[in-house]
């Protein structure tokens, strides 16, 4: 299946995320309608905790823009962030962040923490929960279930 939207795109990197044995969870960044970083999720394949599907996305736009900060760019993500990528997209100072399913116990956009309602939080995204929801949480319950 071709991807028909952003949020398929993160979906199609999550789905190779859990092809390699990683959490399914998938991100792209979006500037002018191009996409300038994707990633899929690679802590245990990287030997890195920090190698969520967002960090590594940030991380390839940055490089592909030549810098950190990433102001009139868009994140779209499977799975609602957690408080260490909710960081790293506030401190790139991404324009918009669109997630997929919500993270009732990690999270840390809507749930948790909820990172950008902090007053210590330096910048805060438009923030759009639920796109692509229910295929990235069935992802997430094979992915899981598989393993048990």
């Amino acid at each position: 299946m071709a991807p028909t939207s952003f949020m398929d795109m993160a979906l199609a990197e999550a789905r190779a995320g859990a092809a390699a044995g990683e959490v399914p969870v998938g991100c792209v960044v979006v500037r002018a309608g191009e996409v300038v970083g994707r990633a899929a999720n690679r802590p245990i394949g990287l030997a890195d905790p920090t190698a969520h599907a967002e960090i590594l996305a940030l991380r390839a736009a940055a490089a592909k823009l030549g810098s950190e900060r990433l102001a009139d760019c868009d994140l779209y993500v499977t799975l609602e962030p957690c408080t260490m990528c909710a960081a790293a997209i506030s401190f790139a100072r991404i324009r918009r962040l669109y997630y997929g399913a919500a993270d009732p116990k990690g999270g840390a956009v809507d749930s948790g923490v909820r990172f950008f309602s902090a007053a210590t939080c330096h910048h805060r995204p438009e923030v759009y929960g639920g796109i692509g929801e229910c295929e990235a949480a069935e992802l997430l319950r094979e992915f899981f279930q598989a393993r048990r």
